[in-house]
């Protein structure tokens, strides 16, 4: 029988741990999770957001969108945020004098469209 080095066996108990203690979670603890990997990685999005059927702003390279939580409540807050260029002529690029700014936008007054640039 092959005998483990402590290494070997300090790696495999490591795993075995964080697999059960994921599998333990509730589904929305790993949606979280998913998220919170989700935010870290990044992405390349892109908002659109809508006056009626009509595009009146979209902002590009959006790295995430973040809903608001209050600060002493721990409840979401009903609106988005984040950073991303504005795209000012609506043509999904960034073209010179096009900069990145902050943004937020309500659930209850706009509809938008989030979504992964496919050609980046």
């Amino acid at each position: 029988m092959k005998r483990i080095n402590n290494r070997t066996a300090i790696c495999l108990t490591l795993l075995t741990t964080a697999v059960l203690s994921l599998s333990a979670c509730t589904q929305e603890s790993q949606n979280k999770i998913g998220r919170a990997i989700n935010n870290w990685t990044g992405t390349n999005g892109v908002l659109e957001v809508y006056a009626g059927d009509k595009l009146v702003k979209k902002f590009i390279k959006i790295d995430k969108l973040t809903t608001a939580i209050g600060t002493s409540s721990d409840t979401e807050r009903p609106y988005r945020y984040g950073y991303g260029v504005l795209d000012a002529n609506l043509n999904g690029k960034q073209d010179k004098g096009e900069k990145k700014v902050y943004f937020e936008f309500s659930d209850y007054s706009t509809s938008y469209i989030f979504y992964e640039n496919p050609d980046a």
